[in-house]
């Protein structure tokens, strides 16, 4: 194991899993100001911000956006872990979800890690979902970008389930000989 220098940020990442099954509680409005907070902070080359986030935890609406994912990609395909017995969502209370004009896959990511890392911290666990992109192309993509209010040309970059976590799932093994240091 290698020497590590121990504080509260370091400890948040190291220990972040992730979740796939939550409690039905809705986060508090103070956490999801905590996480929007930290997702604004995220850096972006020449600090562009490309990225804009819905947060979306109205059930009834990822009921639905879960239907017409599965009506689109058909629902005995596995397009995600546990696809067959859980909505793309997890049945987080909160999912938000990525978009920017053009295709800033690396803000966004920097966002989601900031938005996953302050989650850990303050209680919280998340799961980051790309395998719901198909949702958010032609005419199904068409109705959800217009009920979230983003841009029709903008793409869909990532997505991340956030509630309490009720599971605490096995740290899965890391392998360390791709890490590489050259003095």
């Amino acid at each position: 194991m290698r020497k590590v220098i121990e504080n509260k940020t370091v400890e948040e990442i190291l220990n972040r899993q992730t979740i796939r099954i939550y409690k039905p509680e809705q986060i508090t409005d103070e956490e999801l100001d905590t996480l929007i907070a930290c997702a604004i902070k995220a850096p972006s080359g020449r600090n562009s911000q490309p990225c804009t986030v819905r947060f979306i935890q109205n059930a009834e609406m990822l009921k639905q956006m879960n239907i017409d994912f599965k009506d689109k990609i058909g629902w005995d395909i596995p397009a995600y872990t546990r696809w067959d017995t859980d909505p793309f969502y997890h049945d987080s209370p909160t999912f938000a979800v990525i978009f920017a004009e053009g295709s800033s896959f690396m803000d966004a990511g920097l966002m989601t890690e900031n938005i996953c890392v302050a989650a850990k911290a303050i209680g919280l666990g998340t799961c980051i979902v790309a395998s719901v992109a198909p949702l958010f192309e032609g005419e199904t993509g068409s109705k959800w970008k217009k009920a979230l209010n983003i841009p029709e040309e903008w793409t869909f970059l990532i997505g991340i389930c956030i509630g309490y976590p009720d599971e605490k799932p096995e740290f899965k093994p890391r392998d360390e000989s791709k890490f590489t240091v050259i003095k």
